[in-house]
């Protein structure tokens, strides 16, 4: 997050925003950029390509589905909009703790000591590491003690748009997005890799709730795709990995979806439509 907080320095926020007495690297100022960027930058990446996905894929047939709620796409842009701000309260901690220079984030490709193998082999570690990591949060936020409180709101959109994705409880939108954060902590991992890779975690999750269930057939059972996500959504106990079908596999919650089966949300419309 560093290379974006000096773009903004750089370009915006010292030469028309902040006093000229106010240093760069002094914490406050630091924090409080942080905060803005961190605000704006996912509601604009959810408003872009949520948006994109809602009138480009996603089929607006859906929207008929007895199980779709009055007003539900404006709901779930306001219940995500009141939430994004809170869930970057402790996101922009982990932000300042990169900046400070307390992840093992680097710069150069030189500073891997396997090269671009390296970038490489850390995208996949990423993927497989966030994934283990979301699988067993995402299950823990379905025990009882957790659910009714922090993740029944998300399990309201039974059919869900692209912008149910980022419509979280705000414990809940940020316990399932620690992973993330935490990888770089742990391991090292190129600057741009980890914003490339931050980017497409959104898309991702916007992805899931599209609808669009089309997936290779050998791929079929191994992406947890949107067909996988939207019987998570239906049916509450199964499929509960990011990426992957692995874990779920691994866990005993893993589901064949019912749309691969000529049983999902767009089934049930055509048979409505043939009465």
């Amino acid at each position: 997050m560093d290379l974006v907080l000096e773009a903004a320095d750089w370009h915006l926020l010292t030469p028309y925003v902040y006093p000229a007495w106010w240093p760069e690297s002094e914490p406050c100022r630091q924090l409080l950029s942080l905060f803005v960027i961190t605000n704006l930058g996912a509601l604009a990446l959810y408003l872009l390509f949520g948006t994109l996905s809602y009138y480009f894929i996603f089929d607006h047939e859906l929207k008929k589905h007895p199980q779709f709620l009055e007003n539900q796409v404006s709901r779930e842009i306001a219940y995500a909009v009141r939430s994004l701000p809170w869930i970057s309260v402790p996101t922009v901690a982990l932000f300042f703790a990169e900046v400070r220079g307390y992840s093992k984030l680097y710069d150069n490709i030189e500073d891997s000591p396997y090269g671009w193998s390296g970038v490489f082999l850390s995208m996949l570690s990423f993927l497989f590491f966030t994934d283990m990591g979301i699988y067993w949060i995402h299950r823990g936020l379905h025990h009882k003690l957790f659910y009714k409180r922090f993740h029944k709101p998300h399990h309201l959109w039974k059919i869900a748009t692209p912008f149910a994705s980022h419509a979280f409880h705000p414990v809940d939108g940020f316990m399932q997005s620690l992973p993330y954060h935490v990888y770089p902590f742990l391991f090292p991992l190129h600057k741009v890799t980890y914003l490339g890779l931050y980017i497409f975690v959104n898309v991702w999750t916007i992805s899931i709730h599209d609808g669009d269930y089309r997936v290779p057939r050998l791929l079929r059972h191994v992406i947890n795709g949107s067909a996988h996500h939207t019987d998570h959504h239906l049916y509450f106990d199964y499929n509960y990995g990011q990426y992957f079908t692995l874990w779920d596999k691994i866990g005993g919650s893993y589901k064949s979806p019912t749309s691969f089966e000529g049983k999902g949300p767009h089934d049930y419309m055509r048979k409505l439509r043939e009465k």
